[in-house]
């Protein structure tokens, strides 16, 4: 059992939309399709990958503009993310105006997802992590055998996910991170919803918001 990912930037925000493709299978989990779904396709063709669902960790409009169009055109259920962030899809409309997005379709989880969860991504299990912060209903995807997970805008190579937006809390997020995520292990590799990927330890080191040195 292995899980094989390709990260491929979207839209103008360059965000990590993630392929998580089992290798035994080649069924695949895209991880917040925020746009430029053209450019998803190709990379699964590539891949040689059957999509089977969409995942999302949050429901901000990079991380899911092209969600109802993949959703529509391959049949895809789309899982997560938590029910807390379902007023942030109810307003994609908005979020399209704020953002100066061009229109995207809207769309209804057909699943929300809780901390303790488990996702199938064909012979693969992924641990859903509640990680909330950023936005409420933030979730990241954890695969405990390979140490890698996909945690969206929580946490970032260098910095850490605004909390500016609507419902976010700065006390909410660091303690996401430092009590959720650092506990999982220093050799954990992430892939953040922006730029390159880092580990949690590089993170406790030198992450000048959330080192055990910080301060």
């Amino acid at each position: 059992m292995a899980l094989i990912y390709r990260v491929i930037p979207v839209t103008a925000f360059a965000q990590n939309c993630t392929i998580f493709m089992c290798e035994d299978t080649k069924k695949a989990a895209i991880i917040d399709p925020g746009g430029d779904v053209a450019k998803i396709e190709a990379a699964l063709a590539e891949m040689g990958a059957v999509a089977e669902k969409i995942l999302l960790t949050h429901g901000h409009l990079d991380h899911v503009g092209g969600t109802a169009e993949l959703a529509s055109k391959h049949q895809l259920p789309i899982i997560g993310p938590h029910k807390d962030d379902g007023f942030w899809i109810d307003a994609l409309a908005q979020q399209v105006q704020m953002f100066g997005f061009a229109p995207v379709e809207g769309f209804a989880p057909d699943q929300w997802l809780n901390d303790g969860d488990t996702v199938q991504v064909g012979n693969v299990e992924l641990n859903v992590i509640h990680a909330p912060g950023h936005t409420p209903g933030h979730v990241i995807f954890y695969q405990p055998e390979q140490q890698l997970a996909q945690v969206g805008d929580v946490l970032f190579n260098g910095s850490i996910g605004r909390t500016d937006f609507p419902k976010g809390n700065h006390d909410d997020l660091i303690h996401s991170i430092r009590e959720k995520l650092f506990p999982l292990g220093d050799e954990v590799r992430f892939i953040p919803g922006h730029g390159p990927e880092s580990t949690f330890g590089q993170e406790r080191r030198s992450n000048p918001f959330v080192s055990d040195h910080r301060g």
